[in-house]
């Protein structure tokens, strides 16, 4: 082979390397820019944690914590007293995935923190501290629920619909008349979670949303609470679409609904009118 034949060689050989060059890194750009980049590139367990305990970063620290509230091992020692420190962390987003963490994997003894938070100014903490009080069973908050349920005190009427959601583990004569004072309200959220709390404290299907009927039905019962049934948060759940039968999509986070932590029908009411 003479010289002119091997220079040809050597150029043909570096244009085809060049090439499968190129063509890998258009590859990897085309999965960085994809809507399917997060399946190429999972965060660990090991960087979550490292972001949730970020000093510098509160939105890696919000990030973080998420991560790890919602995967199986979320609930472990060390985490929870994370998410219990970070109830007083100076940012609000950070505050709020607090309380939702807690939500998920937290005790009763931790519900009287949390409710601490729904007179936060800030309407996210307000929201997912509410929020959270649905999953936790301590009468403790019954005043603090009550307070985010009046319109006068709480001008979001998504947290005031949450919290008429979390009065429904309550059967209590001064939840009763709180929720159906909640049938009047401005907002159409309010009014079904109110009575949909009334119908599971009180065992009582056959009245409508109407508040009046309710107000007579009250006064005329000695034991409203005879009936109670147990009382099951609400949870994220939705069919599955087309998108989630694709192939490397996760999963759709569907939730399992359950009675909150430290809720038993056993435990009654505490004002003597339960029957």
């Amino acid at each position: 082979m003479g010289p002119c034949a091997t220079i040809a060689l050597l150029v043909v050989g570096m244009l085809g390397l060049s090439g499968c060059i190129e063509n890998e890194q258009r590859r990897m750009m085309a999965e960085r820019d994809s809507i399917l980049a997060p399946v190429f590139k999972q965060t660990t367990p090991a960087e979550a944690a490292a972001w949730a305990a970020d000093p510098y970063d509160a939105d890696k620290r919000a990030r973080g914590m998420n991560l790890l509230a919602n995967a199986p091992f979320g609930g472990a020692d060390a985490y929870l007293k994370m998410y219990r420190d970070r109830l007083t962390d100076s940012s609000a987003p950070v505050r709020g995935v607090a309380c939702r963490a807690l939500g998920l994997h937290g005790q009763p003894e931790d519900a009287p923190k949390i409710a601490a938070l729904t007179k936060n100014e800030e309407i996210l903490v307000r929201l997912e501290s509410t929020r959270a009080l649905q999953r936790l069973h301590n009468k403790a908050v019954i005043p603090a629920l009550i307070e985010r349920l009046d319109p006068v005190k709480e001008s979001e009427p998504e947290i005031r619909a949450e919290a008429a959601s979390a009065l429904g583990q309550y059967a209590e004569t001064g939840v009763l008349q709180a929720l159906i004072a909640a049938l009047g309200d401005s907002s159409l959220l309010v009014n079904t979670n109110a009575h949909q709390s009334l119908r599971t404290i009180t065992g009582n299907d056959e009245l409508d949303s109407d508040r009046k009927a309710w107000v007579q039905w009250a006064k005329a019962t000695d034991k409203p609470f005879a009936n109670r049934r147990a009382y099951v948060y609400p949870v994220f759940w939705r069919e599955r679409r087309w998108l989630d039968y694709v192939p490397f999509m996760p999963p759709v986070p569907n939730e399992q609904a359950s009675t909150p932590a430290g809720f038993s029908l056993e435990q009654g009411p505490s004002n003597g009118q339960g029957g």
